[in-house]
């Protein structure tokens, strides 16, 4: 029942966030340009453009959408049983990554409403919190088939899931802290931000895959 009570509250702040995305929209449309600015290159110069309608609400469909998934993925995991066992952090990452896309969409409305920044350096910060945010909740991870480190051989092992995701914690966290150095050169941030990324993918499906082999020879 207490296990209940708190995914209620999680599921309902999770909707707040959605509803004060599409209220932010619904109460600015009118002072929103026809045509808004969407997205930013790595210079934080705008470089795409969208019609007024989907300029405001385009995000809060995308965060209602992934709430319901978020809501459904513990029903229909076919390894739910794990999934309970982390359930607690998994409902706040869906509030730390809904948080995320209203605070990418409010920057949005600001900009259209002619308030100036660099996007990239605004941004930012809020990706490094992100990813270190997705370093805690890989460290606490159990195996299932929506949220972590989903290759053929974390899934086939909870040994490899486990090793996989620890290691995946460490380096995700690395790529926050490296991420906000980027701050201390803005013209190349977003490579401080990309690079580190990528490489941690990498190394992560060429660990799990070296993990699982190891493990079949331990096994014959």
């Amino acid at each position: 029942m207490i296990e209940f009570s708190r995914m209620r509250k999680h599921y309902a702040m999770m909707w707040l966030l959605v509803w004060t995305a599409l209220l932010l929209g619904v109460m600015l449309y009118q002072s929103l340009p026809e045509t808004m600015a969407s997205h930013w290159n790595s210079r934080g110069e705008v470089d795409g453009y969208m019609p007024r309608f989907w300029g405001v609400f385009l995000m809060p469909s995308v965060m209602a959408l992934m709430a319901g998934l978020f809501m459904v993925i513990p029903k229909i995991d076919p390894l739910k049983k794990n999934l309970k066992r982390f359930m607690g952090h998994y409902a706040a990452f869906v509030l730390v990554l809904l948080g995320f896309l209203l605070y990418v969409h409010s920057l949005t409305l600001l900009w259209n409403l002619g308030v100036r920044f660099n996007m990239t350096i605004t941004i930012v910060p809020a990706i490094a919190a992100l990813f270190y945010f997705i370093g805690d909740v890989l460290r606490q991870a159990k195996r299932n088939w929506f949220l972590g480190i989903r290759t053929p051989w974390t899934l086939s092992s909870d040994r490899v899931w486990d090793k996989t995701h620890l290691l995946g914690a460490r380096l995700y966290k690395a790529s926050a802290l490296i991420t906000i150095a980027g701050l201390l050169v803005p013209r190349h941030a977003i490579w401080f931000l990309l690079l580190p990324v990528m490489a941690t993918t990498v190394v992560l499906i060429v660990y799990s895959y070296l993990l699982y082999r190891q493990e079949e020879r331990h096994d014959t």
